[in-house]
């Protein structure tokens, strides 16, 4: 009895990894409903719309430009909803779009750079960034990251694009097929969700991102980023750029961190943050996670530099 005892209370191993599901799980369920809230009706509309020939009027005034990512007009209707949504509504549009594998990849990587533009280019003025410079940032951002995938990722880009499924089938037997392959995707946002959370919660129990702090240090000077910024940009590749902000912000306010060291920052997490959650909700739809990451790192990596070297230029004039 004691053995048990002493393996399952709140100072073991075990006892601890189960207090943080316990944390998790019920945070899990209302976070994973809210994205099923969304997931549902953002599937069903992008599907009617495919069915009316919607997303056909719209791919082919965008065709032109998006084919320099090796993608089809239509995916502009993915970037447009990643801009004014979130990576959720994504995956929940990608869904039910059927895109090959490779133009599927291409696309997701742009919208994790182009995303919430809304809520998250508020957080990145908060912290002394200007508005514009963000959002172009990231809009330019993505299209240069669209156009290096479809240099360097193998394969060749598709010449036929699947949609939906179309108007010659009856919308009866379109909206069958539909409640099938949703299943599987609310399925699959329950599952992984609540296991980022339970990640999340360890690693805020066992104090596991401070030790990662020094050792990343010089990793963030090769990056251009100032040791003060180490901190926030754990938290915001590991979690958020919200969280990430969230910490700059108590920084900034007690004068532990400049706004110029905070806007370096601000120019790599908006275009690299979440690096763990966000690539991890494309698992659902069968994406090799590491072509979601690495690029945004580098993109990320060259506009600090690119910053640097701006500010450098200004004081010499």
């Amino acid at each position: 009895m004691n053995t048990n005892f002493t393996i399952l209370n709140s100072d073991s191993i075990i006892g601890r990894f189960i207090k943080c599901v316990k944390a998790a799980f019920p945070k899990g369920m209302k976070t994973s409903w809210w994205l099923i809230q969304i997931t549902i009706p953002v599937s069903l509309i992008v599907l009617l719309l495919d069915y009316y020939g919607v997303l056909t009027f719209i791919a082919q005034y965008t065709e032109p430009l998006f084919k320099y990512m090796g993608l089809p007009g239509v995916a502009a209707v993915v970037l447009i909803t990643s801009i004014f949504t979130n990576i959720y509504s994504v995956v929940a549009v990608l869904t039910t779009l059927h895109l090959p594998m490779r133009e599927g990849m291409i696309i997701a990587t742009m919208c994790l750079v182009s995303h919430a533009f809304i809520i998250e280019t508020a957080v990145l003025k908060k912290t002394g960034s200007s508005v514009v410079r963000m959002l172009l940032l990231r809009f330019i951002g993505s299209f240069v990251i669209g156009w290096m995938l479809n240099l360097i990722m193998p394969g060749t880009a598709a010449t036929h694009f699947a949609t939906i499924n179309s108007q010659h089938k009856e919308l009866s037997t379109v909206l069958y097929n539909w409640v099938f392959t949703i299943s599987a995707t609310i399925l699959k946002i329950i599952i992984l969700v609540n296991l980022l959370l339970i990640l999340q919660k360890m690693l805020e129990e066992f104090g596991l991102i401070k030790y990662l702090e020094r050792p990343l240090s010089p990793l963030l000077k090769l990056m251009g980023l100032p040791e003060k910024t180490t901190l926030s940009w754990i938290v915001a590749n590991l979690i958020g750029l919200a969280y990430g902000s969230a910490i700059m912000i108590s920084l900034v306010e007690e004068g532990k961190l400049n706004k110029d060291d905070a806007d370096l920052l601000n120019h790599h997490i908006a275009i690299s943050h979440s690096q763990l959650e966000d690539p991890l909700l494309f698992l659902t739809l069968g994406y090799a996670i590491h072509w979601l990451m690495w690029p945004r790192l580098l993109l990320a990596i060259l506009s600090v530099w690119l910053r640097k070297a701006e500010l450098h230029y200004l004081i010499k004039r």
